[in-house]
């Protein structure tokens, strides 16, 4: 069965430009105009795949992006016609698996989508089950995706979760920036590790009393980030 990926733009050109190239390769294609008919045939086709513009008519892709990514695990890779680090990262932040910036190479999109389509065929080849993670009153649940903290629910993004529970199953262990960069994102990812300390700043805003000094995720200068073995709970102190 050939690969199904799903492209979505509201520029025809674009879309039968990438519908061609992918088509060369053997990928089944289907593809949609904006964000609401892309959320209807994402939920009825399952694509393998979603090449998805950032800049939709009405639901724009960072709300297509969001709502898939609290229903499937689809690979999404975003396109922008904004080349500043902000909105890639915003594009990333909300589940988008990579990025490709307009105008852009035919050639370079479909290396993306191939790069991708490896990366996920090897993570559910080598998945195996997980049971919770607990460290403290942090508590995490890879089955069913799900974050606590002291019992309450925690909502995350699809890389702050993968982001924690590498941290959780190897608590004192420290990561580098680099090797976080390349683990969760992928080598052919071209972003800096600007990134990895955004989304690191964004979980401590989620997880921590006091995100400017942290009880969970610690940082090591000139090094990276770890998560502490053993957490002790820390009392807000009220005005």
């Amino acid at each position: 069965m050939p690969q199904r990926v799903l492209v979505v733009d509201d520029e025809p050109h674009i879309v039968e430009l990438v519908r061609y190239n992918l088509l060369q390769e053997g990928y089944e294609v289907l593809v949609a105009g904006d964000g609401t008919t892309a959320l209807a045939k994402a939920r009825a086709e399952r694509p393998d795949l979603i090449v998805l513009d950032l800049m939709l008519p009405g639901l724009d892709g960072l709300e297509v992006c969001r709502r898939l990514r609290g229903e499937a695990s689809v690979p999404i890779i975003m396109l922008t016609a904004k080349g500043g680090e902000l909105e890639r990262v915003v594009g990333l932040e909300s589940g988008a698996d990579d990025y490709v910036t307009k105008p852009f190479s035919p050639r370079e999109l479909v290396a993306r989508v191939r790069a991708v389509m490896r990366r996920r065929v090897r993570e559910v080849a080598t998945a195996r089950p997980e049971g919770p993670l607990e460290i403290g009153r942090l508590r995490l649940d890879p089955s069913t995706h799900e974050v606590a903290l002291a019992g309450r629910p925690v909502d995350l993004t699809a890389r702050e979760f993968e982001l924690l529970r590498l941290f959780m199953r190897y608590p004192s262990r420290v990561f580098t920036r680099d090797f976080l960069l390349e683990h969760l994102w992928g080598h052919d990812f071209y972003g800096s590790t600007r990134t990895v300390d955004m989304h690191v700043s964004r979980l401590r805003e989620k997880i921590e009393d006091d995100p400017a000094s942290p009880t969970f995720i610690m940082t090591v200068r000139g090094v990276g980030y770890k998560l502490r073995a053993a957490v002790e709970p820390r009392r807000r102190v009220r005005a």
